[in-house]
Order: C-alpha cells, then sequence, then structure tokens
C-alpha cells in the first residue's frame, strides 16, 4: 500500500511538468521595468484585431481577448514610436509567429534574448511581406489625451499606478444580432448614459439601426420604437443619427405637412438648436476589412420625453435592428434616410428581450466579410489616360502610410485593374519628388534600398511631372505580366497600391468608348449594320446605373441595370415623361445580349438593340417604338445612379441620388464625343446677323426693285444697292465670326452646304452688275445680251434668296440637334412666322403691282405718261419682259400718246 502514494505523487509531477510546458513559462525574468503591469487595449488598424496586453515582466507579456483575421508573415514589432518612418524602421522582438485565426484567445508572448522593454515604445502586430500594421499598443509615455486613459488596477510592482489605455473598439459586452451584425455596449451608470457599438459585415452603402421598442408594444415593435441609425456618408465619414418611427414606410411628407415613417427626429421637431431633439453622439468610427463600425453615446433618461424613451438598465426590455440601404440627401429630404431592409428575418432584421446591466459576451472571434475589398476601382481604358497625382492621405489601405500618397483620377489609392494587351496610358502629374513605377514590390520605394528584389515592369526616375508639364507614361501589359502588381514611387515606399491584371475587358469587346459627364461613367459602343451594341460602367459605388438617351431625364429613354434581391443582374428599359416615380414607364425593347454586374459596387451593364425597332404601322403608339438610334447624328447620353432599384411599384426611392451635370454628344460613327454646351455667344450674333442679312435687308432690295419703279428719280435703284451690298457685308462678316468660333471651316452638315451656296450666289450679284451690258437707245431693241443679263441677275438673286432661307432653317435645325430642340423650338415657330409675314407682304405688293398696271393702261383717258428716254429702272423682275413698255414710256420732253383699249 506505501507504493500508491508514491505513484500518485509521480504522476502528479508529470503532469505538473507537461501543464507548465504546454504553458511555455520561458525563462524566469525579473520585474524591473516600469512598464511592469502595464495593460492596455489594442489600436485596430486592420484585420478586424483586438485585445489587451498586460505586461508580466521584463521578458514577457500576457493578450487577452484577441480576435485576428489571418495574414501572410505575421509577427510581434517593436518600433521607437507609431508614425511611419519609425514603424517602418522597426524590428522583430519575439520568435511567436501569429499565421492564424484568432478568436478571444488568450496566451503569453516571450521577448527576444537581446530585446529589452526600454527599446520599445510601440509594440505592433506586423505583416513582413506587405509591412502592414495589423494593431499596435502605445506604451506608457507617449500616450495622449486623458480621454483615452483609465484608472489602473491595483497592482503590486514597478507598474502600479500606469494608466490603461482604452481603445473605442472594445466593449465589455458582445451580442450577436445575426451571422453579420453585432451590438457592443459599456453600462456608464455613473454618467447615466451607455455607450453602444454597432459592427456589421455588411456593404459600404448600408445602415445599421438598433434602438429600444415602445415598452408596451406587443406587436409591430417598430412602430413608436427610439432607434439609431447609423452608416456612412458618400465621402465615407461616419454618422449616426436619432429616429423615432411613426410607420413602415420611408420618411414623407404629406400634403397637410404631417412627417410619417422612419424619420429622423429632428424632422419631426423642425430644428435641433441645442442638442435636445438628437440624443445619440457619435464618438468613433470606421469601415475596415468590409465590416462598418460604429461607436455613440445616448443617455438613460432622454431631455426629450416626445421621441425618446427612456433606458432602465435593470430590466428586460425588448430591442430592434435592421441592416439596410442608405438613400444619399436630396434637396427634399436633406438626411440619409434608411430604405426597406427586405430580407428575411433574424438575417436584416429582428428583435430580442435585452438586459443592458447584465454581462453578455457570445461574440467569439472576428467578422469575416465576403468582400473585405472597400477601395475604390478603375478600370483602365485605353482611350483614356489615367491622371496620376498626390494628395495626403486619408483612407490608405494598407498602414502605416506616408502622409502623401497617390492619387489616380482624383481618387485615393485605388485597386487599378488592367487587361493584357491593352496599353494603360498614366499622365502624370504627382509633382518632381514623386517617380511613378509599376513593380512587382508591395512596398515600393525602391526594393534595392531595402536589400530586397524586385522586378520593374514600367516606368523609373523619368516618370515625373507636374500638372504644368505632365509626363506620359505607356505600360502594356502581357501574358507574362503576373496577376498582381502594384503601382508605387520610387523614391518613398508605400505611396500606392495594387495592381489588377486580368484577360480581356470592355475595351476589347467594343469598338469605342468614351467618358460621359464629370467623369464617373464609361460609354462603350460597336456599331453594327442594324444595330448597336452598348456598355456602361459606372465609376461610384451605387446600387445601380441607368443611362439615357436625350437632353435630360425628362423625355428620355433610359436603361438600368442592378442586382435583384437574389444576386441576378438585371437590365430594364423605361420611358421618363416626368420628375415623379409615376412618370418612369417599362417599355418593352428588344434587347439580347444583357448582362449586368457589380464589383465592389461599381455596376457594368451590357446589351444589343436595333437601331430602329421592328414596330408595324399598327404598334406606333408603343412607347419603344420612337426610340430610334440614328448613327450618323449625335446622341445625347445621360446617366444616373443610386442607393435602390425595384423591377416593379416604383417609387420615391427609386430616384437617382447623383446624375450627370449635362449630357454628352456621342458622334457613334467617329467614336468621339462633346459636352453639350449652352449655345455661345458668337454663335448667336451668327445667327442674328444672317437672320438679318437674309431674312430682311436682301429680300429687301430685291422688292425695292420690284415694288418701287414707279415712283419718280431713281429711288428705287439706291435702296436696292444700299440694301444689297449692306446685307452681302453681313453675311461675310458673320461667315467669319462663325469661322473664328468654331476655329475651321467645315462643310459637313446641311446647314454649311446651304450656306455656301447662298454666299456663292450672292457675291455673283456684284460681279455681275459690274459687268451689265449696254442699255438700248431709245427706240431701240434690246440686245441678246443684255436681256440674258436680266435674266441670270432675276434667276441668281432669287436662287440666293432661296439658299439663303434653306441655310436659315437648317441652320435652325443644326441649332436643335447641337443644343437640343427645347431650345430652338419657338425660334423655328417665329422664323417661320416671318417667313409668312414675308410671303403674305409680297402677295398684296404683287396684287397692288397688277392693279397699278391696269389703271395706267386702262385708266379714265387713256393716257400714259411716260419718258422716251430709256431707263434703268425698268422692272427686271417683271416676268413679261415688257420691250413693249419701254417703248411706250414718255421721253423728256413729255408728251401725251394715245393707246388702243384693246391692247
Amino acid at each position: 500500500m506505501p507504493e500508491r502514494p508514491v505513484f500518485l505523487g509521480f504522476l502528479l509531477n508529470v503532469l505538473l511538468s507537461v501543464l507548465l510546458c504546454h504553458a511555455d513559462p520561458g525563462p524566469i525574468c525579473s520585474q524591473t521595468s516600469p512598464l511592469v503591469h502595464l495593460r492596455s487595449e489594442f489600436k485596430m488598424a486592420q484585420h478586424q484585431l483586438r485585445g489587451v496586453l498586460t505586461i508580466i515582466d521584463d521578458c514577457s507579456f500576457r493578450v487577452s481577448q484577441f480576435d485576428m483575421l489571418p495574414g501572410t508573415e505575421v509577427r510581434w514589432w517593436g518600433a521607437v514610436a507609431p508614425d511611419f518612418g519609425n514603424l517602418t524602421a522597426g524590428f522583430v522582438v519575439s520568435d511567436h509567429n501569429l499565421n492564424e485565426t484568432y478568436k478571444n484567445a488568450s496566451f503569453v508572448v516571450h521577448l527576444r534574448k537581446n530585446v529589452t522593454w526600454d527599446q520599445i515604445q510601440v509594440l505592433a502586430v506586423w505583416d513582413l511581406p506587405t509591412a502592414s500594421d495589423f494593431g499596435h499598443v502605445v506604451l506608457a509615455g507617449t500616450v495622449n489625451g486623458s480621454a483615452d486613459l483609465a484608472p489602473s488596477p491595483s497592482n503590486d510592482g514597478p507598474g502600479e499606478g500606469l494608466p490603461v489605455h482604452v481603445e473605442p473598439t472594445m466593449f465589455e459586452n458582445c451580442k450577436v444580432l445575426s451571422e453579420n451584425y453585432r451590438i457592443r455596449w459599456t453600462l456608464n451608470v455613473d454618467q447615466g448614459s451607455i455607450d453602444i457599438g454597432l459592427e456589421a459585415a455588411t456593404g459600404i452603402m448600408n445602415y445599421l439601426a438598433f434602438g429600444w421598442a415602445k415598452p408596451t408594444a406587443t406587436s409591430e415593435l417598430m412602430r413608436g420604437a427610439d432607434v439609431a441609425m447609423a452608416g456612412f456618408k458618400e465621402e465615407g465619414a461616419p454618422f449616426v443619427d436619432d429616429f423615432y418611427i411613426t410607420g413602415y414606410s420611408e420618411c414623407m411628407t404629406n400634403k397637410d405637412g404631417l412627417v410619417q415613417g422612419v424619420c429622423p427626429d429632428t424632422i419631426y421637431e423642425g430644428s435641433d438648436p441645442v442638442g435636445l431633439v438628437n440624443n445619440t453622439q457619435l464618438l468613433y468610427g470606421h469601415r475596415k476589412d468590409g465590416v462598418s463600425f460604429i461607436r455613440y453615446q445616448r443617455p438613460l433618461m432622454p431631455v426629450d420625453k416626445k421621441y425618446d424613451l427612456p433606458v432602465n438598465p435593470t430590466e428586460n426590455m425588448t430591442v430592434i435592428w435592421a441592416l439596410g440601404l442608405i438613400r444619399p440627401p436630396d434637396t427634399l429630404r436633406p438626411y440619409y434616410l434608411p430604405q426597406n431592409h427586405g430580407g428575411p428575418r433574424l438575417v436584416t432584421y429582428g428583435n430580442l428581450v435585452l438586459n443592458v446591466s447584465e454581462h453578455v459576451d457570445d461574440c467569439f472571434g472576428p467578422l469575416d466579410a465576403e468582400d473585405k475589398e472597400d477601395q475604390d476601382l478603375i478600370i483602365a481604358d485605353a482611350n483614356v489616360p489615367l491622371v496620376v497625382m498626390s494628395g495626403s492621405a486619408l483612407h490608405y489601405p494598407n498602414p502605416p502610410n506616408p502622409s502623401k500618397v497617390l492619387y489616380i483620377n482624383k481618387k485615393e489609392a485605388p485597386v487599378l485593374r488592367v487587361e493584357r494587351g491593352v496599353p494603360v496610358k498614366f499622365s502624370i502629374q504627382a509633382g518632381h519628388d514623386v517617380a511613378l513605377y509599376i513593380t512587382s514590390d508591395p512596398i515600393g520605394g525602391n526594393a534595392t534600398s531595402r536589400n530586397m528584389t524586385e522586378t520593374i515592369y514600367a516606368g523609373g526616375p523619368e516618370a515625373e511631372g507636374v500638372q504644368a508639364s505632365p509626363m506620359e507614361l505607356v505600360w502594356a501589359p502581357d501574358r507574362n505580366t503576373p496577376d498582381q502588381v502594384y503601382y508605387q514611387s520610387l523614391y518613398e515606399p508605400k505611396m500606392g497600391w495594387r495592381v489588377q491584371v486580368v484577360d480581356g475587358g470592355l475595351s476589347d469587346m467594343y469598338n469605342n468608348s468614351v467618358v460621359l459627364d464629370d467623369q464617373q461613367v464609361t460609354f462603350f459602343w460597336t456599331l453594327s449594320e442594324n444595330s448597336i451594341s452598348i456598355a456602361a460602367r459606372g465609376e461610384k459605388k451605387s446600387a445601380y446605373l441607368a443611362v439615357g438617351f436625350g437632353s435630360g431625364m425628362v423625355n428620355s429613354y433610359a436603361y438600368v441595370g442592378w442586382i435583384d434581391d437574389n444576386g441576378v443582374g438585371r437590365v430594364n428599359t423605361y420611358w421618363i415623361d416626368g420628375k415623379d416615380s409615376l412618370s418612369v414607364h417599362p417599355t418593352k425593347e428588344n434587347l439580347t445580349y444583357v448582362r449586368c454586374r457589380s464589383e465592389n459596387g461599381i455596376i457594368t451593364l451590357e446589351f444589343t438593340r436595333p437601331l430602329r425597332p421592328s414596330c408595324t404601322r399598327g404598334e406606333s403608339e408603343r412607347l419603344e417604338c420612337n426610340n430610334i438610334i440614328d448613327a450618323t447624328t449625335p446622341l445625347r447620353v445621360i446617366w444616373a445612379m443610386g442607393a435602390r432599384w425595384a423591377d416593379e411599384h416604383l417609387s420615391e426611392r427609386n430616384m437617382h441620388s447623383v446624375t450627370s451635370s449635362r449630357p454628352i454628344r456621342v458622334m457613334l460613327m467617329r467614336g468621339s464625343a462633346e459636352a453639350e454646351e449652352d449655345l455661345r455667344p458668337v454663335l448667336a450674333v451668327h445667327g442674328f446677323m444672317m437672320f438679318l442679312a437674309w431674312g430682311i435687308l436682301l429680300p429687301g432690295g430685291i422688292l425695292a426693285a420690284r415694288y418701287l419703279k414707279h415712283v419718280k428719280g431713281d429711288g428705287w435703284y439706291q435702296i436696292h444697292v444700299y440694301l444689297q451690298y449692306s446685307g452681302l457685308a453681313i453675311v461675310m462678316l458673320g461667315l467669319l465670326f462663325a469661322v473664328a468660333e468654331l476655329r475651321g471651316f467645315y462643310v459637313s452638315s446641311l446647314h454649311v452646304k446651304f450656306g455656301i451656296t447662298a454666299i456663292i450666289l450672292a457675291c455673283v450679284q456684284p460681279v455681275n452688275a459690274f459687268l451689265r451690258p449696254k442699255k438700248p437707245a431709245n427706240g431701240e431693241e434690246m440686245s441678246s445680251k443684255r436681256l440674258l443679263w436680266e435674266y441670270v441677275h432675276v434667276i441668281v438673286g432669287r436662287s440666293a434668296i432661296v439658299a439663303g432661307t434653306a441655310a436659315l432653317f437648317s441652320g435652325m435645325k443644326h441649332l436643335g440637334d447641337r443644343y437640343g430642340s427645347a431650345n430652338v423650338h419657338g425660334l423655328n415657330w417665329a422664323l417661320m412666322v416671318w417667313f409668312l409675314i414675308g410671303a403674305l407682304i409680297v402677295m398684296y405688293l404683287e396684287f397692288r403691282e397688277n392693279r397699278r398696271r391696269r389703271d395706267r393702261i386702262f385708266g379714265r383717258s387713256n393716257w400714259v405718261l411716260g419718258n422716251h428716254e430709256e431707263d434703268d429702272s425698268l422692272d427686271l423682275l417683271s416676268p413679261t419682259g415688257t420691250l413693249a413698255e419701254k417703248e411706250s414710256q414718255q421721253s423728256g420732253r413729255m408728251e401725251v400718246q394715245l393707246e388702243p383699249l384693246s391692247r
């Protein structure tokens, strides 16, 4: 029997040895460092890192409540300061590796033998290949700001009395609401408030809602609820607003001014000058790894008793939550408003009973979003250069980073996607201290200076420039280019970001492309004999993309692409004849090869349609029958984006949040585009001068020659000459105005052809007048040359007026094609009325002239006053020619002639 205790003692010693070995206690260390017993929470930089650091002794520390998504080669890293230069120049402080996913883990880490705490001012979790900071702790002596400090626990040792650093991402409690949504909170009973953290792996355009239901509610829990609505604005800034729910609809104001739906408290009251209505205070917010996080604070007993509910910290209370799309502000509702959550219960919305004073922590591990890439995506196009500039780092995707980083097309460090075989053109304007190059090294800044190797695919020291003198760099990725490379600066590390190299794309599939107004949408097309293939790609994150054919959204045909609730890409067509949802009418166009996809929130739609819809005569009333594309005339293209689209039951929530400022005139056959502009003043002057010449002066000169010859003297001749020369001078001046404004002389349009014809004919008339044959002597017959001259003079003059009138009307049509038919509709009617009045005047004068002739021939005495000497005042435009009239005119010696009545 005595052997049993000995055996049990031996077994106990073995078990203790195994346990101690498993704990890896390491060597016994002293506790002389002033940092011993310091406790601090990790600052999250990326990879959803959370945790608490406690320094045990001079050579080890404990990590608890540790969450982190995996990296490539992650190590414990030390640095002397948290700035970019010192962090990147840091060193590995432990042999402990962190190459896995951590879920609420606790473990002890030992420093290397040659590392002491006095060498470390910043302890970071560091990814070696990408020089990435996943998170870090700033040790004592560098913590600034009392808001980050809390009283230290009572410790016996050198670190007693050291402050505890508190991070806004850390809370005392955490509750899982759904697979992708969590609520965290810390109760501040002494302060009468509660700090709440909303955390969701969701889209950047989605809201996060959480609040308390009305205590007396048993059903329809959202009605009467006091809810906080949080999210991120379009520029990436976090926000949180206090909402009160009066109905299951979007926030609307009826005709009586009554506000109903899911609305901010400030809408009900009209304003919130001292913060008495909106009782939510934003404390912190970030968007990292595809996860939205918002921290805010609200009082337990609110000041606003009408729209806010009290929170009893010791009672079970019903809370509600939801996820959904945000509708950005517009001119009617200047608030970020939630859309319908539109999903299954317990996935996008739900409720539960919660007692905030009870400790809860059922959040096991970090949220892992399917789409972690939140950076802007730019898809390179061979026809459009990428403008490379530098600017302040605001949301750089790979911290730490320098203060200045690269911007492409005004987007900070975007992901750049290029296609093999398609040249990429860069316009480098980042400054002389930034030399762009494409490299295999994710850090950049010349890898050889870090004793590393890299492959350079394009660029180098010469690839630098400024806005006044940009440098052009062309890079053609080929089949040997890896799927992922980086654009960086040669002189400073970590200024750029990733380049995705893919096979094929829209630039290869379509013959032409242009960037539409505001540089937000790229329009692609390929013309066939009877059809056109079209694609459009947004450059901004949105839930739908619409392109329309017209001068504005009203009276346009629109093609809308979006991803439905089942994740399927859709493209539908509409006729829009108003500014409300009831004016959006679905059509049934014959679209083929339809595709729509979304990548990181970037919508791309594609389809093929006939140039002329196949409509019979009996189907002319169908809306799509008028949607004809004429490849020979400019196609006006507009665009719009928004937060939500639905195939049926269109409402105000389908309205766009951002649109093009003006149409772009796309020349389909030329493969180019130009912006729709207001009427240029010089062209307006050109049009007025041509109207003055061809509509007033030149016709007036002709009328003077025809209807004023009966007036004594040669006044008609003077009027005729002065008006004709004045009109011709104005025509030439108007032509010079147009040529100067358009910077060239183009004989391509019908208007220009009519105008040139009219000007040539008008210029012939002075030459014709100079070559006029001598008039016949008194009593002589008119020579054949004189007769031919008269006919040529009359025919050329009348032809010039006809061509000038045609030029005026074709000019109005050209104006309508260029600036919109709505702008020239009234001018067309005015021009037609003017010429109609002119035609009526000519008819009246012709009637008077014929009656005057009859009165002269068949007067009461049948006496005609005449002049036997020939005068140039004879009626050259008379269709009868009237050589007889010449012989019947009086000589300078006035005499009376008898003429038979039968003449």
